[in-house]
């Protein structure tokens, strides 16, 4: 995480105080078990997470990690209007990606955050 851009990465699981500053929910699909409201979201950009396919390319192989990094981030960078809500929402101050993944550190969350603080770090 960026101290100038401090972006965190929570799961929707989590308790609520764990979430700093605008709450938004990374996953394509809504969380199963989870109320709507309960997690109070400022956004919920389904554009700026992983497509389908390549979601479950990763998921059927959790040894691609690599290569899903990249292939996510050529994403991103192929549909970078999709992150608009989203970078506008870090400038303006803390942000936490949630998303229901149960690997903490290899996941499509992580990606985007490591993806948003570059992008934020080159306007700065």
């Amino acid at each position: 995480m960026s101290t100038l851009f401090p972006i965190h990465v929570a799961r929707v699981y989590d308790p609520p105080d764990v979430r700093i500053g605008a709450t938004i929910l990374v996953d394509r699909l809504w969380p199963r078990g989870v109320a709507k409201a309960s997690l109070r979201l400022d956004d919920w950009p389904k554009d700026a997470t992983p497509s389908t396919e390549l979601r479950k390319w990763f998921h059927a192989d959790p040894s691609r990690w690599s290569e899903f990094g990249e292939r996510y981030r050529a994403e991103l960078a192929r549909s970078p209007d999709a992150l608009d809500p989203v970078v506008d929402l870090c400038r303006k101050g803390p942000v936490t990606l949630l998303t229901a993944s149960h690997d903490r550190d290899h996941n499509h969350a992580v990606v985007l955050r490591d993806y948003l603080i570059h992008l934020l770090q080159k306007e700065a």
